[in-house]
């Protein structure tokens, strides 16, 4: 049986024959994040695969991840690391279903969660990340914003908004949602030193308690270069382990043992070799998007990276 030791150096090998980019979200498993090449939030991977040189692009993370990649990269050839790893909130709505809210409101931008399918990103206005999802909407010129899907994030950015004018519809991350006041108000007891980081997905009473509200990327970011010792991470179990290896001199807890992604953890280093040995074979499926719908869902796209840059 091999070691993961052995099983990273092959990964690394079969890297340097096929020119594969390996893109990896936050929330990956330690093992997959250190033979990466470009680790981040959404939005950070947004921007990285489209300014990368490689024209093979292997996603680690969920199937609107490698959609992304590839809308932003038409002509660059993208693999997906586990094609069975989706997301239930970028499934929860129908084109169809968005088209007619937004008949609702005149004079409306919709404005989507890159937490979508590309299908959702061809009826919407601009996509924004929820690093880039405030600065965005204060720069669009309309006033009223159907904003999709995630109704957490967006009661957040309407709370920083107080010019425009929000209108929500049911929906938003299962696992950050499931995170409840009582669980919040049992970690902070259990660590009253500690200072709470909280992704805007969580519910807004969650949010309330907390010193800190952002992307990962920002809780990332908050926790290294802050001078506190103690910190209740309120976003994927995943980003406790990481800040733990990163600083081993602070104390790192997750707000709940729950907030875990399943869609993020069946993407294993197997995974990766696999599909990267096909690579070389010639034998690995590609990720297609329909070209009707990739020229439209480029659009919200290419307006996130304007108007959030």
């Amino acid at each position: 049986m091999r070691t993961l030791a052995e099983v990273q150096a092959s990964i690394r090998t079969l890297k340097e024959q096929t020119g594969v980019c390996i893109l990896a979200h936050s929330y990956q498993s330690p093992e997959i994040l250190e033979i990466a090449d470009i680790t981040g939030d959404s939005y950070k991977l947004s921007t990285a695969a489209k300014e990368s040189d490689a024209q093979k692009l292997l996603v680690c993370g969920v199937h609107f991840m490698a959609e992304t990649a590839k809308l932003l990269n038409p002509e660059k050839m993208v693999f997906e690391a586990n094609p069975l790893a989706g997301c239930p909130m970028a499934e929860q709505f129908t084109p169809e279903e968005i088209l007619a809210e937004k008949q609702k409101y005149e004079d409306c931008a919709v404005v989507c969660y890159v937490n979508t399918t590309a299908a959702i990103k061809a009826v919407c206005d601009v996509c924004v990340t929820s690093s880039s999802a405030l600065g965005i909407v204060r720069n669009l010129p309309q006033k009223h914003i159907l904003f999709i899907p995630d109704c957490n994030l967006g009661g957040y950015v309407q709370s920083q908004c107080p010019d425009k004018i929000l209108h929500l519809v049911r929906g938003g991350c299962p696992y950050h949602g499931s995170i409840t006041l009582d669980d919040a108000k049992a970690a902070v007891a259990l660590h009253p030193d500690a200072e709470l980081l909280v992704h805007p997905e969580c519910k807004p009473v969650i949010s309330n308690m907390a010193h800190y509200v952002g992307a990962t990327s920002g809780i990332l970011a908050y926790a290294k270069n802050s001078d506190k010792k103690e910190f209740i991470i309120g976003t994927e179990v995943s980003i406790v382990m990481q800040l733990q290896l990163a600083c081993p001199e602070k104390r790192f807890y997750p707000i709940s043992t729950k907030l875990i992604c399943p869609d993020m953890r069946i993407t294993t280093v197997s995974d990766v070799e696999r599909v990267l040995t096909d690579i070389a074979q010639g034998t690995a499926p590609q990720l297609d998007i329909q070209p009707e719908i990739a020229a439209q869902a480029r659009h919200s796209l290419d307006e996130m990276l304007r108007l959030g840059g």
